[in-house]
């Protein structure tokens, strides 16, 4: 199973493994039924989730419901419990929407919701963050996560998402995290995939973010708050859901 889901995500590319993860999905679920794991995304629970990576797999990730990962399962439970996001009338910005959130976050009326991203399916709007489509403090939520480590001018990214929000505006904006690493590794001479994967964490991906992704941020402006949610749930939570301990939220706000 392991090396089954490493070879179709190295090798299906991303628009039709999306399609065809809405025929897999049911019937996967059916063999891993079970009360040990939770989505909360869902509410549905597995007698386990499945495993995830580009090079070496994590394992017990990836919900057989929605295809959520941790940073998702966090997300949502940040936003459930901790904001009005579920309940306040917004209007959204969503880059490169996940499947877990898309047709979720569609269905509220309340919501003016609209997606973007270059190459994505589920997108509405076909835009470069670098140059973005969209008017000056237009947007009271922004979602832009596991995207900036794609982009080589991530500085000109950061001001495009800055001048898009509205004054007392949120933007979460997560990445890839190594909480160990003080400061951001990028090297544009690391080109062959394989490495850049070995490197990089994937092989699409063009720096490491260390600690110092948040004073980046609070450079472009953003008041940044780092924060832990795992801290605040109970152990159990943490380990029902899946999700990562000491994951960092990068949760954002334009003065």
């Amino acid at each position: 199973m392991k090396k089954l889901f490493k070879f179709i995500l190295n090798t299906i590319p991303r628009p039709l493994l999306i399609r065809l993860s809405y025929i897999a999905r049911p019937i996967i679920a059916i063999f891993l039924r079970g009360k040990t794991y939770t989505d909360p995304i869902d509410g549905k629970s597995f007698s386990k989730f499945l495993p995830y990576g580009y090079g070496k797999q994590r394992e017990n990730v990836l919900s057989p419901s929605t295809l959520s990962l941790e940073r998702h399962r966090l997300l949502w439970l940040y936003l459930k419990n901790e904001t009005d996001f579920f309940t306040t009338t917004s209007r959204v910005l969503h880059f490169a929407p996940e499947q877990a959130f898309y047709k979720r976050f569609r269905k509220l009326q309340h919501l003016e919701y609209t997606t973007t991203d270059l190459n994505s399916p589920l997108a509405d709007v076909k835009a470069d963050i670098c140059n973005l489509p969209f008017k000056d403090n237009e947007y009271d939520i922004i979602f832009c996560n596991h995207v900036l480590e794609h982009i080589p001018d991530d500085t000109k990214a950061m001001k495009e998402l800055f001048r898009v929000l509205k004054p007392g505006g949120m933007a979460i904006l997560q990445i890839p995290q190594d909480l160990n690493r003080a400061t951001t590794f990028e090297d544009d001479s690391i080109t062959d995939p394989q490495e850049r994967a070995k490197i990089f964490g994937q092989y699409d991906h063009v720096r490491v973010y260390g600690r110092d992704y948040f004073e980046k941020l609070r450079a472009i402006g953003f008041k940044v708050d780092e924060v832990d949610y795992t801290q605040k749930l109970s152990k159990d939570d943490v380990t029902q859901f899946c999700l990562a301990p000491g994951e960092i939220l990068p949760v954002c706000y334009k003065p």
